[in-house]
């Protein structure tokens, strides 16, 4: 007796196991999306930062306050 699943069928249960885990748990799903996208966020900033020139003391308290 031969108990093979064919590749085809085991991505289908794979898609519907995943499908219902995110189903069931849909607000630790959102919680690690919206991590991931403040995760990137934090990186491009931190990438722009790296290009930019830098900023005295005095400049960057000016703008905070200006914000303020």
């Amino acid at each position: 007796m031969e108990t093979l699943i064919d590749d085809e069928k085991l991505k289908d249960l794979f898609k519907q196991a995943i499908i219902e885990a995110i189903e069931e748990k849909k607000d630790a799903v959102h919680d690690l999306l919206v991590e991931a996208m403040e995760d990137l966020a934090m990186i491009h900033a931190i990438q722009e930062g790296e290009d930019s020139k830098t900023a005295s003391r005095k400049e960057v308290f000016k703008v905070l306050e200006d914000k303020a």
